[in-house]
């Protein structure tokens, strides 16, 4: 049976800042009129990656706002040609991305 002491997963961010930084992302994209929802998610996600420790492991995020735009304004132009049926698959693809920019931060 494997050592669970050695191999502790963890978050360690606070409710406060956790409110904080949703609420900053929530103002940029409203003032925006969602323009800047790419810089909220990596605002935000970016802040969850860095109190994240999976076993023992400290976790990093390096995508960008520039990045995530550039597939958001594609992402968007297939939910209007689809007519929305690509919308279905937005958030998923939303994921991918998140998942291909997070790192062991060692």
């Amino acid at each position: 049976m494997a050592d669970i002491t050695s191999s502790e997963s963890r978050f360690d961010g606070g409710l406060l800042q956790l409110i904080g930084w949703s609420l900053l992302g929530m103002f940029i994209t409203g003032i925006t009129l969602g323009i800047a929802y790419p810089w909220a998610v990596v605002m935000v996600y970016g802040w969850e990656v860095r109190h994240t420790v999976i076993d023992g492991r400290r976790l990093r995020f390096d995508g960008s706002a520039i990045g995530l735009f550039g597939n958001w304004i594609k992402w968007l132009l297939l939910t209007f040609i689809t007519l929305g049926i690509y919308g279905f698959w937005l958030g998923i693809a939303v994921k991918r991305w998140k998942t291909k920019h997070t790192h062991f931060a060692d």
